[in-house]
């Protein structure tokens, strides 16, 4: 299967994804649009994952790749692919699915989320590849201060505290989420080098849903747990 992967910047990249698609026997392929690679043909592909980074959707007078990248999206989409979108990947996918002229279906959540969080499984997730994959509540990993609403037609994947809507199924063929489940201790690691600014002490005090990074590489056991929940995901996802 050819697995074609878009990456904002370097630091967010497939995680433990990468090891499991490549043991699996896939054709990889990158497209980094931080460095001005060109995105595929979407013919050329049979699956689209979407990474995140820092970086809000609209921002096109600084990244103005992000209007093809959308284009792209909507093309592979369309062509009936299978997609599955990573935080800035999920926030991609909704304003792709779901925007139109006069609404913008991404933007500034109530609260920062960042570090580990309990989300709620959705009832609109039963009878979606989905469901036997995530159990009532999971402690995943998060890293946003965006959020989405859930465009028609797609089935809300769960909820949390600090953020409503954490991911949606398309068409059982295109998954979106807010959270990460592909996240190794590593590159946690590397998110709170490169956006540690995030985690400032007066952040720290205000918000309720922030950890440090102490508390967020502290328990190795929890990067387990969330990679064998992706790797599910990828089952399930025919990858």
């Amino acid at each position: 299967m050819r697995i074609h992967t878009i990456q904002h910047v370097a630091f967010e990249g497939l995680g433990c994804m990468q090891l499991y698609l490549e043991n699996q026997g896939h054709d990889l392929s990158f497209t980094h649009l931080h460095v001005g690679e060109s995105l595929p043909n979407a013919n050329d592909i049979d699956v689209l994952i979407i990474m995140g980074g820092p970086m809000g959707i609209y921002d096109y007078d600084e990244l103005p790749w992000l209007k093809d990248e959308k284009v792209f999206i909507k093309q592979v989409i369309d062509a009936g692919k299978k997609v599955l979108g990573i935080c800035l990947g999920a926030q991609l996918i909704a304003d792709v699915l779901g925007s139109t002229d006069t609404k913008r279906n991404v933007y500034a959540g109530q609260h920062k989320e960042i570090g580990w969080f309990e989300i709620q499984k959705s009832g609109e997730l039963q009878g979606t590849i989905l469901d036997d994959v995530f159990p009532p509540c999971l402690d995943v990993f998060h890293w946003h201060g965006d959020m989405f609403d859930v465009p028609q037609g797609t089935k809300v994947l769960a909820a949390s505290p600090a953020c409503p809507n954490q991911g949606f199924v398309y068409q059982d063929r295109v998954v979106a989420f807010q959270f990460h489940l592909e996240t190794t201790p590593e590159s946690a690691a590397a998110l709170i080098a490169h956006c540690g600014d995030e985690l400032d002490a007066s952040l720290l005090n205000k918000e309720t849903y922030v950890q440090s990074a102490d508390d967020m590489l502290g328990d190795k056991q929890r990067f387990q747990t969330l990679n064998q929940t992706m790797f599910k995901v990828l089952d399930r996802m025919g990858m």
